[in-house]
């Protein structure tokens, strides 16, 4: 792990905790934050787009990745 990944997974556990439990709180089990936790990944993963991405989500950026890695090699 870099300080770069260090910096990325900081700065994502801070927008988790400003944009779900603390304004969505206070909370009163512990199912209401798995839900709201699994919806805040969702949307982070599949709609938010992300600077370091140039403005793409995660999910935009991965399919392309995997599926030219899926993509078996031309015969020549």
């Amino acid at each position: 792990m870099t300080t770069r990944d260090n910096a990325l997974a900081e700065t994502t556990v801070g927008s988790f905790k400003n944009e779900v439990i603390r304004r969505q709180g206070p909370w009163r089990e512990v199912d209401q934050v798995e839900v709201a936790t699994a919806q805040w990944v969702m949307w982070f993963n599949t709609e938010r787009p992300h600077e370091y991405l140039d403005d793409f989500t995660p999910q935009a950026v991965e399919k392309p990745h995997y599926d030219h890695r899926r993509t078996p090699p031309k015969a020549g």
